[in-house]
């Protein structure tokens, strides 16, 4: 019962990552070194340093005590996992944000971008047909971490939320030293970190034709 959670937890915090990290990298890209560049990376230098246990508290406070917008605990219906998975996924949209803005910083300086820009198309335009394929390699490369950490790390979030999942089952059961538990769940972790980080080959190989698997 705990595993259907922390996975639907972890989906949807990479989800929020994702989405809020190439937005955030790809805007600063397009504009460097201009408020539009310089707004998203302060952001994602605080998404950093702010552990889960500081940002999660922060999230309650404004968007379920002061705004009252969204539930601050449970697991029912669809607004309670609004701020358990963005909670879980700021830290790492901040790594994907930079990520994103280096990826495609570097590629804009190769011949086919020239090639494009030469044509007369925009930058919105090169940004969107060229560069992001090329340039979110690196983002690929980290999403099969980023997904094991994340649902093997949501200990935090589930106990600040409330929320059933499999870190607070797995501390359950290491406290009431029901070991036989403790080792399967270890096993399992394992294999999510496994079929984590080879769908991410997989997705690799697809965007980057150059890499060839045996």
């Amino acid at each position: 019962e705990s595993l259907p959670v922390s996975v639907e937890l972890g989906l949807l915090a990479l989800a929020w990552a994702v989405i809020i990290g190439v937005s955030a990298g790809a805007l600063a890209a397009l504009k460097p070194n201009t408020v539009y560049d310089y707004v998203p990376m302060a952001f994602s230098l605080l998404g950093i340093c702010l552990p889960t246990f500081v940002v999660g508290p922060v999230l309650v406070l404004v968007f379920g005590l002061w705004l009252q917008w969204l539930p601050v605990a449970g697991w029912e219906s669809w607004q309670d996992r609004v701020l358990p998975s963005l909670t879980l996924g700021f830290a790492y949209a901040a790594y994907i944000s930079r990520l994103t803005r280096g990826g495609l910083i570097e590629i804009r300086g190769q011949e086919f971008i020239r090639t494009a820009r030469s044509k007369g198309l925009t930058e919105s335009q090169i940004l969107i047909k060229h560069s992001l394929r090329g340039g979110l390699l690196p983002v690929v490369s980290y999403l099969g971490p980023a997904l094991a950490g994340i649902i093997t790390g949501a200990l935090v979030t589930e106990t600040i939320f409330n929320i059933p999942g499999l870190g607070r089952f797995f501390i359950e059961s290491a406290v009431n030293r029901d070991y036989t538990v403790v080792m399967g769940t270890s096993l399992l972790y394992f294999t999510l970190i496994f079929l984590c980080n080879f769908l991410v080959d997989l997705v690799y190989a697809i965007l980057d034709p150059r890499l060839k698997y045996v």
